[in-house]
Parts: C-alpha cells; structure tokens; sequence
C-alpha cells in the first residue's frame, strides 16, 4: 500500500517528527511509525484527521490504494467463484452418476442419501450464483472473462446481455438432455 510512503513524504514536506504527526492525529509515535513502514494502515478517522492536517484530499493522500484495494476484493472474488464452482462440479457430477448406483443398491431408500448429494449440490449453486449476481455476471463469456482478471468492453458485454435469455434455456436442456442420458445408460447398465 502507498499510504504509509505519502504519510512520510507529507509529514516530511511539513518538516515535523512522527511524535509531533501523532499527536496531531491522537495515536503514538509507535503507530505512526508502522504506518509509514506498512506494518499498518490507519483507519478512516486517522486517514480523515491526516488529509486534515496534511491539507490534501483524501484522494491525495491514499493515491494508489484505491486501485489495489478494488484489485484485491477483485482477486478474491475469483478465488471464491473458482472455488464454489469446482465444488459444485464436483457434487453435480456426483448427483447424476450416484443416481443408479444408490437405487440398485438401496432400494428406493438410495434417494435419502442421494438427496443429500443432490441438496449440497444445489447449496453451491446458488452460492456461486449468489457471486455472480454480486459481480454482474451472467454469461459464460462474461464469467471467464472475470475469472481472467478482465472485464468486456461496452460492446461485448452489450452483446453478451443480449444473448442471456437463450443461453439460460439452452444451458438447462442441454444438461438435462446430458443427465438423461447419463442415467439411462447407468440404469441400463444396472439393469434396472
């Protein structure tokens, strides 16, 4: 983070110590000093009390940070869509191969624990939904545009907004179509 480097360099300018900066701003000397070291950052009423007294905007004074800050919130929200999606990938394609399975061996009393697989299935998709409704996401091209670390330009994601409606409908029969058919060579293979 940059804060810490234009604390020292306005506190510098103003010609005055880091134990004169703090009680200008009411922490110690100790604070300050892990401000302009990065063991720190301070938080907003600090970061109000010295734009106040450096006379900068707050602009001024966090110059930087701001794009860091959105590029990590940025990062995470990845990792996180990431990880809900290969969970959930996981627990669909457990969903559709256990199906048989538990019905040839269990009996109708198979769909108990299959119900379970099926329900954490649908938990993580609607969490990974949840990130993508938080992200505004909704295409494919969009999404792995996100997960690249990009965004689509205006008209892309214009085009993409377009296409939203039918890529929905042909997503759902295409899985179910996929899963159809999963089950029914299954079955045929347990004979049931």
């Amino acid at each position: 983070m940059e804060v810490g480097a234009q604390i020292k360099k306005y506190r510098s300018n103003m010609g005055i110590s880091q134990e004169e900066l703090a009680e200008k701003v009411y922490v110690s000397r100790q604070t300050v000093s892990n401000w302009e070291t990065g063991k720190n950052y301070p938080d907003i009423h600090s970061v109000l009390l010295l734009s106040s007294v450096f006379n900068v905007s707050l602009d001024q004074l966090i110059k930087g940070d701001v794009e860091i800050m959105k590029n990590e919130i940025k990062e995470t929200e990845i990792k996180k869509l990431n990880k809900i999606g290969g969970i959930y990938a996981v627990f669909l394609i457990l969903t559709v191969i256990t199906f048989v399975p538990f019905l040839a061996f269990m009996d109708w009393y198979g769909l108990i624990p299959w119900s379970g697989v099926y329900a954490i299935a649908l938990y993580f998709a609607f969490k990974a939904d949840k990130v993508k409704k938080e992200n505004h996401l909704s295409t494919y091209k969009e999404i792995v545009a996100f997960t690249e670390g990009r965004r689509l330009d205006e008209i892309e994601e214009q085009q993409e907004i377009g296409k939203r409606p039918y890529q929905t409908v042909m997503y759902m029969l295409g899985s179910a179509a996929i899963a159809f058919i999963v089950v029914y060579l299954m079955a045929k293979l347990f004979s049931l």
